[in-house]
């Protein structure tokens, strides 16, 4: 009897230690699936989980230095703060083709409403001939058809 509970004993006191010792892996395969297991995948890269403190490392040994994380933290900074520039500077060429596009079809509007269109010009006052008003309109709808529509790129 003292030999069978002796026996019990010791083999509850290995079998805990034995399933932790197993190892468990994770990988992400093609479709972005995240996957979990006990042997490690023939063709794909795994990380051993550490089951008891929850954290992971890397099964093949790759892992990256203070010093490579940080590089690479700070070129996907530069990369971001590119790419942010690169937005601000087509929003701007965007207001700038609406302003464009509102300007010409208000000119456009003014020449369609009045038969006469009195300029400025070395301080004088005078008024379009019906050619200089033909020109006009020709110059608006182009700079109209240039910023009205979708963007060229």
């Amino acid at each position: 009897m003292n030999r069978k509970i002796l026996t019990l004993t010791l083999l509850l006191a290995v079998v805990p230690g034995v399933a932790m010792s197993a190892s468990v892996y994770k990988w992400t395969d093609e479709n972005g699936v995240t996957h979990f297991g006990d042997r490690q995948p023939t063709g794909s890269k795994a990380e051993r989980v550490n089951v008891r403190s929850g954290t992971s490392s890397d099964a093949s040994g790759n892992r990256q230095s203070p010093q490579e994380r940080l590089q690479n933290m700070q070129e996907q900074q530069a990369d971001e703060a590119e790419q942010r520039k690169e937005t601000a500077a087509e929003e701007a060429r965007r207001k700038q083709r609406e302003a464009n596009c509102e300007a010409a079809r208000s000119n456009l509007e003014v020449i369609d409403t009045n038969a006469r269109i009195r300029i400025e010009e070395n301080g004088e006052q005078r008024y379009l001939s019906p050619e200089e008003i033909a020109e006009k309109r020709a110059e608006f709808e182009r700079i109209a058809d240039e910023n009205c529509g979708p963007a060229e790129e």
